[in-house]
């Protein structure tokens, strides 16, 4: 039986300090699902996940930010912890790169701290989001509606308040990237698979 991703392309964005949980469970459920999920970061071949204030494990990169585009990929995955979004939204490639999803119409889901790099990369005004509650000034300030709920989906962009959410962002964003890769067309590496 088919499974719901196969062949869809996820790229992680991250660089040391994301919060673990918000990596490794999302992960593991697109890759369960049939997803090949890749771990970008810039200029590193491991990156140091945190589990809050304390260090985490160190996980292996899969590619280098400056080496990949969006067009290698059919979805984008922003985990959050404070100093990973914080670090990547002042690395303009990072930033291009979250752009590059947006534009070519992908959906792009981002948890907890993750929302600020869609702020960054102006991608939240007029639309609704959630975050971690600290960011809601921030995403209002960019023009978005902050909402506070587990998680909220408007016009390709899946947002996540904190680890405590993340069986039911898991569930949207599996649904969410599924549902892009069934649109007419479907995306790069889908049309890839199948040849065309």
């Amino acid at each position: 039986m088919r499974k719901q991703l196969e062949g869809c392309g996820v790229a992680i964005l991250v660089t040391d300090g994301f919060e673990q949980v918000e990596m490794t469970e999302p992960r593991k459920a697109l890759e369960e699902s049939g997803a090949a999920a890749d771990l970008v970061a810039p200029d590193k071949d491991e990156v140091q996940g945190m589990n809050h204030d304390e260090k985490g494990s160190k996980f292996p990169v899969d590619a280098r930010l400056g080496s990949g585009s969006a067009s290698q990929y059919d979805a984008l995955l922003l985990p959050g912890g404070v100093a990973n979004p914080d670090r990547l939204r002042g690395i303009p490639r990072a930033v291009q790169f979250v752009k590059e999803f947006a534009e070519a119409g992908k959906p792009i889901a981002a948890i907890c701290h993750g929302p600020w790099m869609l702020v960054e990369a102006d991608l939240v005004r007029g639309r609704k989001l959630t975050s971690w509650p600290s960011l809601q000034t921030d995403i209002r300030n960019a023009g978005g509606a902050w909402e506070d709920s587990e998680v909220v989906v408007d016009r390709g962009l899946i947002t996540s308040r904190k680890p405590a959410d993340i069986p039911a962002f898991n569930r949207k964003l599996i649904a969410e990237f599924a549902q892009s890769m069934a649109k007419p067309g479907g995306t790069e590496r889908s049309r890839k698979q199948s040849g065309t």
